[in-house]
């Protein structure tokens, strides 16, 4: 922001690198890496493994619980390991290049909207060479190379 700050989390698939669900916030508060997970869980199922960092957010009892209640195992990045997260640390990379540091929102509202076309954009739209030049909601849904969820 222009001035201050806010904070992102998303829960991302690995293996399409879909963005699943995010939230943001001006505090580092539990309750937004709740909600996340939660949104994502109930549309998107349960996940075999959830990795993250080790952020209190994501060691705190409330988040480690619906993970266990769910049967999904936790992995946890190893201290400064950001390679132990490259997607999402990519992620963040692009968004605030791209973004972010492009626009210096004067509001949430602003912030919360410019993030997401920008998510929308990487979901349904960037092509990753990793991906064979898909997108991650064609990876994610399976879909041939060309055609869009939409379509």
């Amino acid at each position: 922001m222009r001035k201050g700050f806010l904070y992102l989390v998303a829960i991302m698939d690995w293996y399409s690198r879909k963005v699943l669900s995010w939230r943001l916030s001006n505090s580092l508060d539990t309750e937004p890496c709740l909600e996340a997970l939660e949104q994502a869980l109930a549309q998107h199922g349960k996940a075999d493994i959830f990795n993250s960092d080790q952020g209190c957010q994501f060691t705190s009892d409330d988040f480690t619980g619906i993970l266990k209640d769910k049967g999904i195992q936790i992995s946890m990045d190893g201290k400064g390991r950001w390679i132990d997260n490259v997607f999402i640390e990519r992620l963040w990379r692009s968004l605030k290049y791209e973004e972010v540091y492009l626009k210096a929102y004067d509001t949430v509202a602003q912030a919360k909207e410019g993030i997401g076309i920008c998510l929308s954009f990487y979901n349904q739209d960037r092509r990753h060479d990793s991906l064979d030049r898909m997108t991650p909601d064609q990876v994610y849904y399976d879909l041939p190379s060309g055609l869009t969820k939409e379509a």
